[in-house]
Order: C-alpha cells, then structure tokens, then sequence
C-alpha cells in the first residue's frame, strides 16, 4: 500500500508583546490566501517534532530565537482541503527583539481587535476568535 498523506500538520505562534499584542505576518501573493494575514509558521517537516518545527520556522521567516520552554500549545484548527491541514497554535509571551522580513513578507503587531479588522486566512480568523473568548 503507497503512503500517500491525508493530512498536512502546521505549526503557528501567537506571540504576543509587552502590550498584550499580536505578531501576525502576511502570507505572499501567488501562495494559497495569498495576500491574508496569518500567525507565523509553517509545515512539519517529516519526523520533526511540532515545537522544534515551530522554531525553525519563526527562524527562517521572521529571524527570532524562541525558547522551546516558552512556547505553551494554545489552539488547532483544520481547513478541509485535500490533503487537509492541521494547524497547531502555540503561544508565547517571551522577549524576541524586532522581527525582519527575511522571505519579503510584511509584518506587524496589532491589538487582538486590529488583528479582528485585518483580511485572516479562515483558520487564523477562528484561532483569533479564541482569544477573544
């Protein structure tokens, strides 16, 4: 029987700031919700762990150091496409620096209601919700 994966896992972070806002980033054009706004994050690689994909993914995107003890699993979500995604929500409220844009896209901090007005791919808009809640 060939493996074919059913399901994408996900990785994402709400880090959050001294003022108790968000750090969210928007996805590139041409990519899937090209152009909406997103919790930093990205795919599980094959045989690597949620939280160590976490941090290699804010690295790579973003150039922060988190620290894996710092890191609280929060929220999932998933999105039914084919294959269907898994999204895994962590939070975070430790000291990073400045975030730099190091694959072009932009980012921002935003209170959770300036996040709420922003165009949020479907799974970060319920994952925000649930802060508000």
């Amino acid at each position: 029987m060939q493996n074919i994966p059913t399901w994408l896992l996900v990785v994402a972070l709400a880090l959050f700031d001294q003022e108790g806002r968000v750090l969210l980033q928007q996805r590139p054009p041409g990519k899937h919700h090209g152009g909406m706004w997103e919790f930093p994050g990205g795919k599980v690689e094959v045989s690597e762990k949620p939280v160590k994909a976490l941090i290699r993914e804010i690295a790579e995107e973003l150039g922060l150091e988190l620290d894996a003890a710092m890191l609280e699993p929060a929220f999932f979500a998933e999105e039914g496409t084919d294959p269907a995604i898994v999204l895994n929500l962590y939070t975070s409220r430790q000291p990073v620096g400045e975030p730099r844009a190091l694959e072009g896209q932009d980012w921002g901090w935003f209170s959770l209601a300036q996040a709420a007005a922003l165009p949020l791919a479907p799974m970060d808009r319920k994952l925000l919700s649930r802060f508000a809640g």
